[in-house]
């Protein structure tokens, strides 16, 4: 059974950082692209970040850029999230899950964790 298990949110001050975790269990991560989402209250679930490591490829989006980084621990089996200079903005559900390619559509992933909440005070 694959499971996926986000950990890592909880309730910072603008400018602050966090970094989230994703535990990875009945798969091996670097053989998928392996993504974060985030859903805020009202609107739709988007990529923040992706990686795959067997191909490289990689994704950022444009309001994460220069703030977060995306990483993956082949021991571990977990990839991380370091999110600085957090911004109210970047409150929302973070979820990670996994799939065939970094593609920002998240109907193209195939298993998903349970989501980690941040929030961003001002």
């Amino acid at each position: 059974e694959v499971q996926l298990q986000a950990s890592g949110g909880g309730l910072v001050q603008a400018g602050e950082s966090l970094r989230l975790s994703c535990a990875v269990s009945g798969l091996t991560p670097d053989d998928y692209a392996m993504g974060w989402f985030r859903q805020a209250a009202g609107k739709e679930r988007e990529m923040v970040s992706c990686i795959g490591v067997t191909d490289g490829s990689r994704y950022l989006a444009d309001s994460a850029k220069g703030r977060f980084t995306i990483s993956s621990d082949s021991a571990k089996k977990t990839v991380y999230l370091q999110m600085s200079s957090l911004k109210p903005e970047d409150t929302a559900l973070y979820y990670c899950a996994a799939g065939p390619q970094c593609r920002p559509d998240p109907v193209t992933f195939w298993w998903w964790g349970q989501g980690t909440q941040v929030t961003v005070s001002s």
